[in-house]
């Protein structure tokens, strides 16, 4: 018999883990200070900040601000006690499930308190263990977690890649079939370490030779993608074949939380046997109040102009690092991976390095477990609160650092500790 805590001690830490004693503090777990934004503080220093999800630049919005703290003057932090089905339901928490229903053109909508959770949940509330999962190879990790609780089967198709996708659905559709289930199959709109659209379009143009339905997580699409911002399928014309639509706060709304919108008999199905959300506390008003003013911002001439202005700032830093001859792979949404391929985790260390203690440039580096095995990007997020400037500070320093690894100053397999002069 094995003593779980001391097999724990005897493992490197994982993947990431392995790293701890170099990276602690430094690539992992960094400390961004100061106003929230593209410039902040880190180990002392001022950075350009490429590194936060705040697609819009909500965060710091005067009237978003402004209602956040009205909301935590009147109601403070607690208020509502208890979960929604007992004691934490409010006419604020119906307006806003309204809301995110018309905005996104379906029956009814669903508050998730935590958007992780409540996708974690909603797959496993779906599903029995009759039916078949059927899902994109890079789904995000809350995705994937949700899937792992599916008692049945469960197929995997190629990232991306509509044509094993069918391949798989066809098998999942006729093993459905057998077993007296449906199938589900769950995608993203926008894969957010690499800033590819998933082929929504092409997936539910699938629903004409096969019986299924579409679980989309669209986090990093809600609020940035479309005409009007109601995301990846609106900006690829399938709003009405996506049959299931999750929206996340932490992105585009600089907030807590999610919404799952869907036909009104299925979101009150999830609403009255989802265990996420029946056995945890109702989200807070405040955060209740001040969503309802970000999402009417968003739907505002305010949100056009932002997306707007993100849409500039993300083509001019994706053009420019592929004049550099970058590789920013799929990326076609505001999240623009580089691609650092042959050194491994030691050059990246040193690239990343050298970007924050001598250009100033702070973007997250990324590696296996949250991106495939042999796979590391240095992580640049665009947002509507970068200026042009920005941009050509930041390619600058990029075009530098790459003459530097053409000539091998990155070379080495020990994992940068020391500032690179």
């Amino acid at each position: 018999m094995v003593d779980i805590f001391e097999r724990i001690e005897k493992n490197a830490g994982g993947p990431i883990g392995q790293y701890y004693d170099q990276a602690f503090g430094y690539y992992m777990y960094p400390k961004l200070e100061g106003e929230l934004g593209p410039h902040m503080i880190f180990n002392g220093k001022p950075v350009l900040n490429w590194s936060l999800n705040n697609y819009l630049g909500l965060a710091n919005h005067p009237e978003v601000r402004k209602a956040d703290a009205e909301g935590a003057a009147k109601w403070g932090l607690a208020y509502p006690m208890g979960s929604r089905m007992l004691s934490g339901h409010t006419s604020l928490h119906e307006k806003l499930e309204r809301m995110f229903a018309d905005f996104e053109k379906q029956g009814d909508a669903f508050l998730f308190n935590f958007g992780y959770q409540g996708i974690v949940s909603a797959i496993d509330c779906l599903t029995t263990r009759h039916d078949v999962i059927v899902y994109d190879a890079e789904a995000h990790a809350c995705l994937l977690d949700g899937i792992r609780l599916h008692i049945g089967s469960k197929y995997k198709f190629r990232h991306n890649n509509v044509d094993d996708g069918e391949k798989v659905l066809a098998r999942a559709c006729k093993e459905a079939e057998e077993n007296g289930g449906g199938v589900l199959l769950i995608t993203e709109g926008v894969f957010g370490m690499t800033g590819a659209l998933g082929k929504l379009d092409k997936i539910a143009a699938l629903k004409k030779k096969y019986q299924f339905r579409i679980f989309v997580d669209d986090a990093h699409g809600f609020g940035l993608l479309g005409e009007h911002g109601r995301g990846t399928s609106e900006q690829l014309g399938c709003m009405d074949d996506i049959d299931l639509y999750i929206g996340a706060f932490a992105k585009s709304m600089a907030s807590i939380g999610g919404f799952i919108a869907g036909p009104a008999k299925i979101i009150n199905y999830l609403r009255l046997n989802m265990r996420s959300q029946m056995y945890a506390k109702s989200q807070p008003m405040p955060l209740v109040y001040g969503n309802i003013k970000r999402l009417e911002l968003i739907m505002s001439e305010v949100g056009d102009e932002r997306r707007k202005k993100c849409w500039e700032i993300t083509h001019a830093i994706q053009e420019g690092f592929k004049k550099l001859g970058y590789d920013i792979g799929e990326a076609e949404a505001c999240v623009t991976p580089i691609h650092i391929d042959g050194g491994g985790v030691a050059q990246a260390s040193k690239i990343a390095k050298d970007l924050r203690e001598n250009y100033g440039v702070f973007c997250s580096m990324v590696l296996y477990p949250v991106i495939p095995k042999g796979m590391i990007i240095f992580r640049i997020v665009s947002t509507a609160a970068h200026t042009m400037e920005d941009v050509n500070y930041t390619l600058n320093a990029f075009k530098e650092i790459k003459e530097k690894l053409d000539a091998g100053a990155y070379d080495g397999d020990d994992i940068a500790v020391m500032t690179i002069k």
